[in-house]
């Protein structure tokens, strides 16, 4: 009698096959590393003296030490560190948990190898406490543009139109500020013009059927141009009277504000600074911990699903885009209230895209959006404290970094993302 025997399964033997989106972004990643790994070998060659990094600024009321690192060896540690990462990836034998922590490695390599190459050498120090404080200040209205983009997302409704609505936003607040010299009353104004650009947006997505990506561009150009010409014929006129624009002051939270290294840059901002924070996990318990943020999520996913149960869709993807359209309005405030104390035309400056980019990276989550918009500000603000320090990098290609690394993030980094299902499509109820 014979007995036949079942082939063995070894499940445990079986070949993951990697996913080609997965593949082709975990390559673009490896060779961004190789490549800023390269140039850091490259800027070893040349790279003499000291780098000093002051941990305080002269004003601070405690000093911390300011510490020297020598810039060859560092630069040449900086190098390998990012070769390691990027090998690392390469090989495709890291799991997902360790990958995330070389690219992290690897890009926090860069940024300091950097920082130290440029300052090599230089009579002037690299401060690190400005260099934070100014991230944050920078990253404000980016947060707002996040925030504004993953409320109308989220909803199903794409709003690239985050730019022609800080931009409207700016000029309201401008005026509005202006002529009553309350900060208030800007405020208010330029909440208002980013809750009538939502509108607009809602408006023409949700009930004439306009395709939301040409929306987005027609606004952003109607916003270019209303605010444009509203300048050139009114403002510039009168620059005394309409475009004399009260600024907010740093706000020092008592004890908190004294608080060594820390304290200069989480708690001497201007109010606007403070909201940004406190707006993220509100927006968060929003989306993901109320009956309204569930809805929101359901028309956004799948609207004729939530129909069948007796969700208005249309009013909730309208109640969401108005509602980012009001944290864009907190956004565009900081353009002249918050910071620059005037208006001019295209004072945005691609903002309203970099903060898109923030977004998509951020993977649609308000909380990692706002991440992202933090790293975008480090960068930016990057350029602005390299720049005194005689910097080796030509002052244009400083001004350039926020979009170099927009192009960069969003091209090689982002990887396998999804956008919420429902995201750009109509709704027409049955």
């Amino acid at each position: 009698m014979s007995t036949q025997v079942a082939p063995r399964t070894d499940v445990a033997a079986l070949e993951q096959v990697e996913a080609r989106e997965d593949r082709i972004q975990r390559i673009s990643t490896g060779v961004l590393l190789a490549v800023v790994g390269l140039l850091l070998v490259w800027a070893f060659v040349g790279t003499s003296g000291e780098s000093r990094i002051a941990l305080s600024d002269a004003f601070d009321a405690v000093q911390l030490p300011t510490i020297a690192l020598p810039a060859a060896p560092t630069v040449a540690v900086c190098a390998v560190l990012a070769l390691l990462a990027a090998a690392g990836y390469l090989s495709g034998k890291l799991s997902r948990r360790y990958a995330n922590i070389a690219g992290a490695v690897g890009g926090v390599a860069f940024l300091l190898g950097l920082i130290v190459w440029a300052a090599a050498g230089s009579s002037a120090v690299f401060t690190l406490t400005n260099q934070l404080q100014g991230t944050l200040a920078v990253a404000t209205p980016l947060v707002f543009g996040a925030l504004c983009g993953a409320l109308s997302e989220r909803a199903g409704v794409v709003n690239i139109a985050i730019e022609g609505q800080f931009l409207t936003a700016a000029f309201a607040g401008a005026i509005t500020g202006s002529l009553t010299q309350n900060l208030l009353a800007a405020l208010i104004a330029a909440i208002l013009a980013g809750v009538a650009m939502g509108a607009l947006l809602g408006l023409f997505a949700l009930k004439y059927f306009v395709d939301h990506v040409v929306l987005g561009v027609v606004i952003n150009l109607l916003a270019a141009g209303l605010t444009g010409f509203l300048f050139h014929q009114l403002v510039s006129e009168d620059t005394a009277t309409y475009n004399a624009v009260p600024i907010m002051q740093r706000i020092a939270i008592p004890g908190l504000s004294e608080i060594p290294f820390l304290g200069p840059i989480l708690f001497n901002q201007t109010a606007l600074a403070y909201l940004a924070i406190l707006m993220v996990p509100f927006v968060w318990f929003l989306l993901f911990k109320t009956k309204w943020g569930l809805r929101v999520r359901a028309v956004g996913e799948h609207p004729h699903a939530a129909d069948t149960v007796g969700i208005n869709v249309v009013a909730t993807k309208f109640g969401a885009v108005v509602l980012g359209g009001a944290m864009a309005g907190f956004g565009g405030a900081y353009f002249t209230i918050g910071s620059t104390g005037a208006f001019r035309p295209d004072l945005t400056v691609g903002n309203g895209f970099i903060a898109l980019a923030a977004l998509i990276m951020g993977r649609w989550h308000p909380v990692y959006a706002a991440l992202m918009a933090l790293f975008f500000g480090f960068v930016t603000q990057l350029g602005q404290t390299l720049n005194p320090l005689g910097s080796p990098i030509d002052s244009q290609f400083l001004l350039m970094l926020p979009y170099v690394a927009t192009i960069i993030a969003v091209a090689g980094l982002v990887g396998r993302v999804r956008a919420p299902a429902a995201d750009g499509q109509h709704f027409r109820k049955e």
